[in-house]
């Protein structure tokens, strides 16, 4: 018996071992950093206790910087979800070769974590005011794109390259949900005299709408903290919450490091409520797929 219990002991030990380095990595840059963040958001700089930066959150310019960082995410969340959605259902459950399905997971890992300097330079290379697609319309077609109101440094602009790397990731996430629904239920919907719609509408899609809800709610906390896809387009001329507070940070005329951590803890609760939802529907979502 002892024999057995250390041997058991020993490999709990490897077990540990084996995934130490993943904890020490968490720690360093992840559960350290959000303590550190949470505690300034209450001090002032002589280290004292204040509720005066999450004071400042309410400010009219910092309520601003939310609201447009909130609409940007929805928008690309909602977005990517739509067209993301309708891609997966046409390789999965469309007729489609099933080349074109490892071809479009292969381009979605790639394109999903395609952000940054690359993609917004790559953005105002295709879409700028020399960009490539905006001369080929100007100068094969006759549309001027800018004449007509559109403008990639802005609200459009920003969304529409959000969604570059928000519909790849959509895919990614729904096709495992995809391929989860069950050929028995399509059949037994057949079987009662369910139409295809009445399938989709009363079986396919109310299994479904747990992982589709959730995955938006996800691409939404994505879009939410991105801001070097954002600060490399617009530079700080757009007034979004990652833009502020690195505003706050970086040490210019409107440095104030504590209120970028209240500003940081304003993101993290909106991020860590939107990622909270997703898992419990994520939850709900693979009772059915078991």
């Amino acid at each position: 018996m002892s024999a057995n219990r250390a041997i058991d002991l020993k490999k709990t030990a490897i077990d540990w071992l084996g995934i130490t380095p993943f904890l020490l990595f968490a720690v360093m840059f992840l559960i350290a950093p959000t303590l550190y963040l949470v505690t300034g958001a209450f001090l002032n700089p002589a280290g004292e206790f204040t509720f005066e930066n999450i004071g400042g959150l309410f400010t009219d310019k910092i309520l601003a910087s939310y609201w447009i960082s909130i609409k940007v995410s929805l928008a690309s969340s909602i977005g990517g979800a739509l067209i993301g959605f309708f891609l997966a259902w046409a390789v999965v459950l469309g007729g489609l070769p099933s080349w074109i399905r490892s071809s479009l997971l292969t381009f979605s890992g790639v394109a999903s974590n395609f952000a940054g300097v690359p993609l917004a330079f790559a953005f105002l290379a295709t879409l700028g005011r020399t960009g490539l697609v905006t001369m080929i319309l100007r100068d094969w077609f006759g549309i001027n794109l800018y004449a007509t109101g559109f403008n990639l440094l802005s609200f459009v602009g920003l969304t529409l390259t959000y969604m570059y790397f928000q519909i790849p990731l959509m895919v990614l996430i729904i096709t495992p949900a995809l391929d989860g629904l069950k050929k028995e239920w399509r059949e037994a919907a057949e079987i009662l005299g369910a139409t295809n719609r009445q399938y989709w509408t009363k079986v396919a899609l109310p299994i479904l709408f747990p992982s589709i809800l959730g995955t938006t709610l996800l691409l939404f906390a994505n879009a939410f903290g991105a801001i070097a896809t954002a600060y490399s387009l617009t530079g700080s001329t757009f007034n979004i919450v990652p833009i502020q507070l690195y505003a706050q940070i970086r040490g210019d005329v409107l440095h104030n490091p504590n209120l970028g951590y209240a500003l940081a803890l304003g993101m993290i609760v909106i991020t860590g409520i939107s990622n909270l939802i997703y898992i419990w529907l994520r939850m709900r979502a693979e009772r059915w797929q078991k």
